[in-house]
């Protein structure tokens, strides 16, 4: 049975790569001071970007602060003294998957997808995810449509704490109203059958992946499947450890800002079918 996402520890932590998607920095929903805190604690060989990291596709006012410029500064520092970082776009920053489109931050690499081979010689398709929706979803236009239908209800899920007395304590009715909206655009476990497909397909195997928002470590359609989930909501990431084992890895300004209930848990570095779940290390 999958497990929880074990807390990121206050000091530097190191991994073979890190695997980190769904920032949407410049949009409403953007949580820049968790992100920022992430990069400075985590150093790793490998730093996978797995997009949607700008959102340059909400079609509304771009939200950009000194934080912003920070978590830019960061990784760029990262890519300057050894890390190699690599940004596969998304839906949101689809420009980028452009033919002659340029790397947002200086030193970093740009990729629609690739095979990432891991330290146990494991194969692992990595790309955003938006690949799999139905093409209805694909259009940009439903991206827009969709950005701007999420920042509506967080304002007004902000104005109804606001006026409640309440913070951000926990999950909210409108929090389940955009969770269960966002399975309904992704299709619940048909995106995750057709990302093991494209994975199978391209001899991989597994598929890490982001776009759902959903932080899943799991076996589908005999593939493993991975999901970095999202720094929106729940605030976690991917890492792989020097042996090769994957793991959910979570932090967030609230304890109780991640949605409960996430499929979360690691993958062991010998297991005979590759992608067995078990406790992190």
């Amino acid at each position: 049975m999958p497990t929880a996402a074990r807390p990121l520890p206050p000091h530097t932590h190191t991994h073979r790569s890190v695997f980190l998607s769904d920032f949407h920095l410049g949009a409403r929903a953007c949580r820049p001071a968790p992100i920022l805190a992430f990069l400075r604690r985590v150093r790793a060989e490998h730093l996978y970007l797995v997009g949607d990291i700008l959102d340059t596709f909400h079609g509304g006012q771009v939200h950009w602060g000194a934080e912003h410029d920070a978590i830019v500064s960061e990784l760029e520092r990262l890519a300057a003294t050894g890390t190699r970082v690599i940004y596969l776009p998304g839906n949101h920053d689809a420009v980028m998957r452009a033919p002659d489109a340029a790397p947002p931050f200086a030193g970093v690499e740009l990729r629609e997808a690739l095979i990432h081979i891991g330290a146990d010689g494991r194969r692992h398709l990595v790309l955003h995810g938006d690949q799999c929706d139905r093409r209805m979803m694909r259009w940009h236009v439903m991206t827009r449509i969709g950005s701007r239908a999420d920042a509506a209800l967080r304002r007004l899920d902000d104005s109804l704490q606001r006026r409640a007395g309440t913070g951000r304590a926990g999950p909210t009715p409108l929090a389940a109203l955009r969770t269960a909206a966002n399975a309904l655009m992704t299709l619940g476990d048909r995106f995750e059958r057709r990302l093991a497909g494209l994975a199978a397909a391209a001899g991989a195997d597994g598929v890490i992946c982001g776009h759902s928002h959903k932080p899943a470590l799991k076996r589908v359609d005999g593939i493993g499947y991975a999901n970095c989930g999202d720094w929106v909501d729940s605030f976690t990431a991917l890492v792989e450890h020097h042996d090769g084992r994957l793991a959910l890895v979570a932090t967030a300004p609230e304890p109780a800002a991640r949605p409960r209930g996430a499929e979360t848990g690691a993958f062991g570095p010998r297991d005979p079918g590759g992608f067995t779940a078990g406790r992190p290390a």
